[in-house]
């Protein structure tokens, strides 16, 4: 997945939400928690994307791909930074994707988090 492709694909998770705290960096939020961050590449790393983990799948993910690295944000057994360079399938990467607003969604409140689950199952 290009960056744009991350992007568009994190703003299709149900009440998912965009804020740019700085430039070039963007923040994806469901319920007000972060489950992605999206950096540019910089002359010193290339397009990457930030991503919640369960601890005990984060380190298999990690020895599966090269591209896929202990989170830069928060507690890294909880985060993995994935390098968008093409070596992790768009299918991987949009599973990584759910995952982390899986994992996020999975601590609000029990209204919210049925809330959204039930979206996300596309019912009303």
């Amino acid at each position: 997945m290009t960056p744009d492709e991350v992007a568009l694909y994190a703003l299709s998770m149900p009440e998912a939400t965009e804020h740019e705290p700085g430039p070039g960096m963007c923040l994806y939020k469901v319920g007000g928690k972060i489950f992605a961050v999206l950096t540019p590449a910089t002359g010193a790393r290339p397009d990457q994307v930030t991503l919640k983990c369960e601890p005990g799948l984060a380190p298999h993910l990690r020895a599966q791909h090269a591209a896929v690295r202990p989170g830069l944000y928060g507690h890294r057994q909880h985060w993995n930074t994935v390098v968008l360079d093409g070596t992790v399938s768009d299918g991987e990467l949009a599973d990584m994707i759910d995952h982390s607003w899986e994992r996020v969604v999975a601590r609000l409140s029990r209204a919210t988090r049925e809330q959204l689950l039930r979206l996300r199952a596309g019912l009303p």
